[in-house]
């Protein structure tokens, strides 16, 4: 017996959620992830250090402590500029993390966990970090 599948017209790469941070706190959305949380025009940044999880509340522009959603890229992305999310919160990012498991709650509230976060294979394969790292620096490929 066959089982038909949907043909979904999202490409497969982002019919998921997808979120990264990178070290200097910006904090990138795709657009299906920004649409899902209702395209807000801000956000607030909520931390939780007991589980160390990020949380992204969808909020209007004006409101208390909105952190704008800014273009990111030319397919939809946003991107919140958070690195005071870094300072107050002492987190250290030292290289770009994506947030596999990234999922939206009941109260709408993006939770992007940094325990399971692992770095992002796109920023991996990127041209400025395909180079060596020796001893901290960067050294050209030959």
């Amino acid at each position: 017996m066959w089982k038909e599948i949907s043909r979904d017209p999202t490409r497969g790469q982002w019919a998921a959620l997808y979120v990264t941070i990178n070290t200097k706190g910006w904090i990138v959305l795709s657009r299906l992830t920004h649409d899902r949380l209702g395209s807000p025009k801000a956000y607030q940044l909520l931390f939780d250090p007991v589980n160390n999880r990020i949380g992204l509340k969808p909020s209007a522009l004006a409101g208390k402590n909105a952190y704008p959603a800014g273009p990111q890229g030319p397919c939809g992305g946003k991107v919140i500029r958070a690195y005071r999310l870094l300072q107050d919160c002492s987190i250290s990012i030292p290289e770009t993390l994506q947030f596999f498991d990234a999922e939206i709650d009941h109260d709408g509230i993006l939770i992007l966990d940094l325990r399971t976060a692992r770095v992002s294979p796109r920023a991996a394969r990127h041209r400025e970090n395909r180079k060596t790292k020796v001893a901290g620096t960067k050294v050209a490929e030959t």
